[in-house]
C-alpha cells in the first residue's frame, strides 16, 4: 500500500510550481501570493491575462480559482 503524504508548504519555487500545476486546489494563501509575485517580478514574460491573474492573486489569493493558479504555475515552469 502506498503512503499518502500530507501536503506541506512548498520550500522552493520548483516545489511551488509543481504544487500549482498538479494540486492547485490545496495551495495555501501564502503559496498563491508567492507564486503570483514570482510571475509578476520574476521576468516571466507573462501575457496580459496572466499578469492580471497574478495581480489579483497577490491582492486576494482566495479570489482566484484552481485553473488560474494552474495557469500561473505553467507560466513559472516555462522559464525554469
Amino acid at each position: 500500500m502506498s503512503e499518502h503524504r500530507v501536503p506541506h508548504a512548498a520550500g522552493s519555487i520548483h516545489d511551488l510550481v509543481r504544487k500549482a500545476t498538479h494540486s492547485p486546489a490545496i495551495m495555501t494563501k501564502a503559496e498563491t501570493i508567492r507564486l503570483a509575485e514570482h510571475v509578476l517580478k520574476g521576468g516571466e514574460h507573462a501575457t496580459e491575462e496572466e499578469q492580471a491573474i497574478a495581480k489579483r492573486a497577490a491582492l486576494d489569493p482566495e479570489g482566484v480559482n484552481a485553473s488560474e493558479i494552474q495557469l500561473l504555475g505553467k507560466r513559472a515552469a516555462a522559464k525554469k
